[in-house]
């Protein structure tokens, strides 16, 4: 447990770091900037589900990107991790590399990106996912879509495979306010699978270089559920209103 929280902490001071040290020369690495993120919350909650087992232990994440100036970019994203049903596991470490732009002058902008989901400690429960998005403003209005299918055995169990579909909307107002929500459908296949849909809702507002964010996630998830649906599942899936403070770097 240790080693693994080492290693996420170090991640997230190394690209803190980093960052600093790119914002104190105007010099590029290789046609290239460095930008990060860090984030406290009191839940982590990735398509509905809790990913902190309810929040019982701190949410936090970190992200530390290089991005070349045609709009390719690599980095590596941590976060703290708990599941119930897998006690070795306390972090997921994720490398990724993608390549974002525009479609001409129409308006219509992609990011498409591979994340190589890790689970430092715990064997054969590795797996990637392609994400794929496109997004248009509609006179202030964001739209953004997504397809993300998984390119291996889903947290390796054999056979499973899953896509997520959701669409993401956002509007932006004046001193800094965002309303902004996602619904969406995660399809799971495979010998005793089954997805689920979820979808939140929150408003965040900048202050004084911080990112404050509340919002509100939720599932159809039930005791029907083939997966999810014992007591252990549903609390984890359950509604529940998560407040978040990030800075960007």
């Amino acid at each position: 447990m240790n080693a693994v929280n080492n290693l996420l902490v170090a991640s997230i001071v190394l690209s803190t770091s980093f960052v600093a040290s790119a914002e104190q020369t105007p010099e590029k690495l290789f046609n290239g900037s460095f930008s990060g993120s860090l984030e406290i919350a009191s839940d982590y909650v990735f398509r509905g589900e809790s990913e902190v087992a309810d929040g019982e232990i701190p949410a936090v994440k970190g992200s530390f990107t290089w991005t070349h100036d045609s709009g390719t970019y690599a980095g590596l994203y941590s976060a703290t991790n708990k599941f119930e049903s897998t006690p070795d596991i306390y972090a997921v470490v994720a490398p990724y590399i993608g390549k974002f732009g525009s479609f001409g002058d129409s308006g219509f902008t992609y990011n498409a990106f591979v994340f190589h989901y890790t689970y430092p400690g715990v064997k054969d429960m590795d797996y990637t996912e392609l994400w794929m998005k496109v997004a248009k403003d509609f006179d202030g209005v964001k739209v953004e879509l997504e397809v993300t299918p998984t390119l291996n055995d889903w947290f390796g169990v054999d056979g499973w495979s899953g896509v997520n579909y959701a669409v993401h909307p956002s509007m932006s107002f004046a001193n800094d306010v965002t309303l902004s929500g996602s619904v969406g459908y995660q399809e799971l296949s495979g010998d005793g699978a089954e997805g689920w849909t979820h979808w939140n809702l929150g408003v965040s507002k900048i202050f004084y270089g911080l990112t404050l964010d509340l919002r509100y996630h939720d599932t159809d998830v039930d005791s029907s559920h083939k997966v999810y649906g014992d007591e252990q599942g549903r609390k984890i899936f359950d509604q529940r209103f998560v407040f978040a403070v990030r800075k960007s770097f």
